[in-house]
């Protein structure tokens, strides 16, 4: 939900507003919707190399070209294009480039397949006449982090000079990661708190399905999702498995305060980034920043400040799913089918929340803090994360198919899951696969994977 103009400047008052805020993403089922953003690396063909903003191969040009051949509008800041919007949609710019589509809010997981599959085509159209391809990964296989450009965007300035002050991965995670993710409505606070606490127990198992990161600096780098350990030394005080989610009494108000307790990066005032990096929102709402003297936090700078912390799960307006690697456009698919499954259908998501109810503190964050290196092979419980992912997949498909969303085919949603079914059946990881052929057909280099798995 973008805020009214009239709302974004707004003075905030007290922290009821800020309560108000999140309550006001409450929509009835009948208009529940998914949003689906995933990012990807682009490569020039003949060397591999992260195309740069600026030349005749560069970034600029591929924006400014699909803007002009498919109907988006430019954002600017200053005269720089950084970003692309239709119809509820928008293309982005990470921080080195890396392409993301924002899709627009949409019904159900066959329009989601065909929006992804739109974009990725115009994308090629244009970026094939520049001798650019896109690689769908969880983290950049083969480019040092010194060798990665860096987009000219305000907000990205801030943060690049903040991350190394809180943590030695950070500008890792801006430079070197894509994912996939999906955004999903609630009713009710307590419709939100269900799925909130459900889906951050089972984000590692979307970890573990989806890990597809076993490369840096051109070496096997002994993580299955490198992308989501790199979380794990990004910034302590924005990331992480919110234990306070499971505590009673959670709530919007729990979650108000928990956000206004992580450091500022920016506000953005007057068409440019001022760098607040490291203050306290609450002394801005009180007008009490030598940075900006006299000048209280509006509506608008709580927006931003929501998109700073970056959990496993976080909560805006609604609730984005982040504990995926980015990969093959199948897997972009299959990423919204599984959370849908398992939150839009009430059966389903009673019974994904039988399954983690009774997970300890401990349980939770050694689900975490493992799979990334072990993925589905973790044990746990005397079992391993396979088995509980092939228990979650079977809640998601009947969730899906109870939903009954069906294509011109007569199918429903389920059929979105068939690559997360085969990865658990055949108990290989997208990273395991891409190990093999390091170790045996790609004879120790990872330069056919720009080939092989390229879009």
């Amino acid at each position: 939900m973008s805020i009214p103009s009239a709302v974004k400047s707004t003075p905030i008052g007290d922290r009821q507003q800020l309560v108000d805020y999140l309550a006001a993403g409450e929509k009835p089922r009948e208009d529940w919707r998914i949003g689906t953003e995933h990012e990807k690396f682009g490569f020039l063909t003949d060397d591999l190399r992260p195309p740069p903003f600026e030349g005749e191969r560069g970034i600029r040009v591929l924006l400014e070209r699909l803007a002009e051949r498919y109907g988006w509008d430019i954002a600017r800041e200053g005269d720089i294009p950084v970003a692309l919007s239709r119809d509820k949609a928008s293309v982005t710019l990470e921080p080195a480039g890396q392409l993301e589509l924002s899709g627009a809010p949409l019904e159900n997981i066959h329009e989601t397949c065909r929006e992804v599959n739109t974009h990725l085509k115009e994308v090629r159209s244009i970026a094939d006449d520049l001798g650019i391809g896109f690689l769908g990964m969880g983290f950049q296989p083969k480019w040092r982090r010194d060798e990665m450009p860096w987009m000219p965007k305000g907000r990205y300035k801030i943060m690049r000079e903040y991350m190394p002050k809180v943590g030695s991965l950070g500008l890792d995670m801006m430079t070197r990661t894509c994912t996939v993710q999906v955004n999903l409505d609630f009713e009710t606070e307590a419709d939100m708190v269900r799925k909130f606490r459900t889906s951050l127990a089972l984000q590692p198992i979307a970890t573990a399905l989806f890990a597809d990161s076993p490369f840096t600096d051109g070496r096997p780098n002994g993580y299955q999702s490198f992308r989501s350990q790199v979380w794990t030394d990004t910034d302590p005080h924005r990331t992480g498995m919110l234990d306070f989610v499971f505590e009673d009494g959670f709530g919007y108000e729990r979650y108000v305060d928990y956000i206004l307790d992580v450091p500022m990066y920016f506000s953005y005032q007057d068409g440019r980034y001022i760098d607040l990096a490291g203050q306290d929102f609450k002394r801005f709402m009180r007008g009490e920043l030598p940075a900006v003297p006299g000048t209280h936090a509006t509506m608008k700078d709580w927006a931003d400040h929501l998109t700073t912390a970056f959990p496993e799960v976080r909560l805006k307006q609604y609730l984005e799913m982040r504990g995926a690697d980015g990969g093959p456009w199948n897997r972009l698919c299959a990423l919204p089918a599984l959370w849908v499954g398992l939150l839009y259908d009430d059966e389903a998501l009673s019974a994904a929340w039988d399954l983690v109810k009774d997970f300890s503190r401990a349980e939770r964050h050694a689900l975490r803090d493992g799979v990334p290196k072990h993925a589905l092979k973790l044990p746990f419980r005397g079992h391993s994360v396979r088995e509980l992912a092939a228990e979650t997949l079977k809640i998601a498909a009947h969730g899906l198919k109870r939903r009954a969303r069906l294509n011109h085919h007569g199918a429903d949603e389920s059929i979105f899951l068939e690559p997360l079914l085969e990865i658990v059946e055949a108990n290989q990881t997208p990273a395991e696969r891409k190990l093999e052929l390091f170790n045996g057909a790609w004879n120790g280099s990872v330069d056919p994977v720009f080939g092989e798995f390229a879009y």
